[in-house]
C-alpha cells in the first residue's frame, strides 16, 4: 500500500466545543420516525461549534447506498480484512459505543474521536464530530515533526526526552471499515511512541458500516 505524506490538515480542529445532547424521549407516534438508533434512542443532537447537528438514521426504508461503500471486493494486499482485534489490548468498539464516548469523553474534553483516513476520503464525509489525523503523518518514529504538535494536542505533556500521557486524551480511532487498515496503522505508530493501549479504542466499522446503518455523516465545512 503506498503510504501518501500529507502535511497537518488543521491544528486544533477540536478547539471547537462539542455538547452531546442525548435526551431521553417520549415515546414516538407510530409512523412518525420509523427508522430509530435504538428502541429508546430515535436521534442524538451534537452541537459543535454552535451548531446544531443530529445524528440519526435515514428515515426512508428503501434507501440503498450509491457510493463507494457499495463495493463488496478490493484487491489484496492492500485491503485484506483487519481481524476484530487486531492489536490485543484495544477494544474494538460498535457504532453504540461511538454514540455513547461521543456523550461520555468528547462532550466532555476527555476524548477524541478520530479519522485515521487520509484527507481526500475525510473531505468526502465523516462522521460528525471527528478530527482527521491521517494515518501517514503519525508514522516516522520519534524523528517525525508532526508527533510533537499531535501529541501536544492530544493532551500530552513531554518530559525530557519522554512523553507524559497521564492527562492524554481517550482516542477512538475508525477508517473506512474492516478492510481498510489505515486506522490500524496510526494506532500502531501511536503505540511505538508510548501512547497507552488503555486510551486507546477502535471503530472496526468506520465509515462504511456507519453508513450501511443509515446514520448521519458529514462533510468538514459542515462542521466548522
Amino acid at each position: 500500500m503506498k503510504h501518501e505524506r500529507e502535511t497537518m490538515p488543521f491544528p486544533r480542529h477540536m478547539l471547537y466545543a462539542i455538547v452531546l445532547l442525548l435526551s431521553t424521549f417520549p415515546a414516538l407516534q407510530a409512523g412518525t420516525h420509523p427508522v430509530n438508533i435504538t428502541e429508546e434512542i430515535p436521534w442524538v443532537d451534537v452541537v459543535i461549534e454552535g451548531k446544531k447537528i443530529r445524528i440519526e438514521r435515514i428515515q426512508d426504508t428503501d434507501h440503498k447506498l450509491t457510493n463507494n461503500y457499495t463495493k463488496t471486493s478490493r484487491p489484496t494486499p492492500p485491503f485484506d480484512i483487519q481481524p476484530f482485534r487486531p492489536i490485543p489490548g484495544i477494544r474494538t468498539v460498535t457504532e453504540l459505543d461511538l454514540l455513547d464516548f461521543l456523550q461520555k469523553d468528547v462532550a466532555k474534553n476527555r476524548g477524541l474521536l478520530i479519522d485515521a483516513r487520509l484527507p481526500k476520503w475525510y473531505a468526502h464525509g465523516t462522521i460528525p464530530g471527528a478530527l482527521n489525523i491521517p494515518f501517514s503523518i503519525l508514522k516516522g518514529g520519534a524523528q517525525n515533526p508532526y508527533i510533537p504538535k499531535i501529541f501536544t494536542l492530544f493532551g500530552a505533556k513531554k518530559s525530557g526526552d519522554k512523553w507524559n500521557f497521564a492527562r492524554a486524551e481517550k482516542l477512538l480511532i475508525f477508517d473506512n471499515g474492516p478492510w481498510c487498515q489505515q486506522a490500524v496503522v496510526a494506532m500502531k505508530a501511536l503505540l511505538r511512541q508510548g501512547y497507552p493501549k488503555s486510551k486507546i479504542l477502535y471503530y472496526r466499522g468506520g465509515m462504511q458500516f456507519w453508513q450501511i446503518v443509515g446514520l448521519t455523516t458529514i462533510t468538514p465545512k459542515e462542521q466548522l
